[in-house]
């Protein structure tokens, strides 16, 4: 859980372990997406992926995926 989502975070989708760069953060109505590609080589050709954000008491998080950065002090 981190206190807000932000493009150029990485997250490790808990389904494949695979590493994810949000590139984009942007709100439809009342609701939050992030925009994920795959943190590889390839990335440039790769699908992006649009995520919704859950909002709970102690911040946001992407469901099925895990902040990897230690240090949210920027």
């Amino acid at each position: 859980m981190v206190k807000a989502v932000q493009a150029g975070q990485v997250w490790r989708s808990d389904e494949s372990g695979d590493n994810y760069l949000v590139t984009k953060v942007y709100a439809e109505v009342f609701t939050q997406y992030a925009m994920l590609r795959p943190a590889k080589v390839s990335a440039p050709e790769a699908e992006t992926i649009r995520v919704k954000v859950a909002k709970a008491e102690g911040g946001m998080t992407l469901p099925g995926y895990t902040f990897t950065q230690a240090s949210q002090d920027f």
